[in-house]
């Protein structure tokens, strides 16, 4: 996968389980195999990115005054702060 190609999150998956599928099977030549596995660390790395955004994204409170804190870091502070 080339980082100029957009794929949705599932796409990527799809992607992902078909090469691992392939290559788990043992029928792939070497060179292919290699390139396949070269592909699949791409897209689990866009995979591993993407997870790692949406849970920065969905620990975030927005304050009543705008202002955006993370939730962990709410959730340790004494209380009354």
């Amino acid at each position: 996968m080339k980082a100029e190609k957009k794929v949705s999150f599932e796409e990527a998956m799809n992607q992902l389980e078909a090469i691992v599928t392939r290559l788990e099977a043992g029928d792939v030549p070497l060179e292919e195999a290699l390139e396949q596995f070269k592909v699949g660390m791409d897209l689990s790395k866009y995979c591993q990115d993407t997870l790692n955004n949406a849970e920065k994204t969905l620990t975030k409170i927005i304050n009543p005054d705008g202002s955006e804190a993370n939730f962990e870091e709410l959730a340790t502070q004494p209380e009354g702060e």
